[in-house]
């Protein structure tokens, strides 16, 4: 059975930095993406990064870029989203989610997602 459990989220000043978890199980990573996604209150989902699990190549939104590394520990089989330089536009309930290595990673594409982890980014 497929899962996905993130964690690491929590209250941070502005400028400061967390580091989210992912740990993935009933799938390894090597034929995954994993991507993580966040959501605003009163907005829509959007996607934040993702990370081939095949080829470990990243990809990241524009607001996020410099900002946070997404990375893999395969042996623990748990991807993570460094977080540096917060902003209060970063408050967020964040997600991961996984699709297939070969496919699209975006909002629509992903097949299994965790429940969240939530962000607040305020001093």
């Amino acid at each position: 059975q497929v899962q996905l459990v993130e964690s690491g989220g929590g209250l941070v000043q502005p400028g400061g930095s967390l580091r989210l978890s992912c740990a993935a199980s009933g799938f390894t990573l090597q034929y995954r993406t994993i991507g993580w996604f966040r959501q605003a209150p009163g907005k829509e989902r959007e996607g934040v990064s993702c990370i081939n699990g095949n080829d470990g190549s990243t990809d990241y939104a524009d607001s996020v870029k410099g900002r946070f590394t997404s990375s893999r520990d395969s042996a623990k089989n748990t991807v993570y989203l460094q977080m540096n330089s917060l902003k209060p536009e970063d408050t967020a309930v964040y997600y991961c989610a996984t699709v297939h290595y070969a496919r699209g990673c975006s909002t629509k594409s992903m097949d299994f997602w965790g429940k969240g982890t939530l962000v607040t980014v305020s001093s």
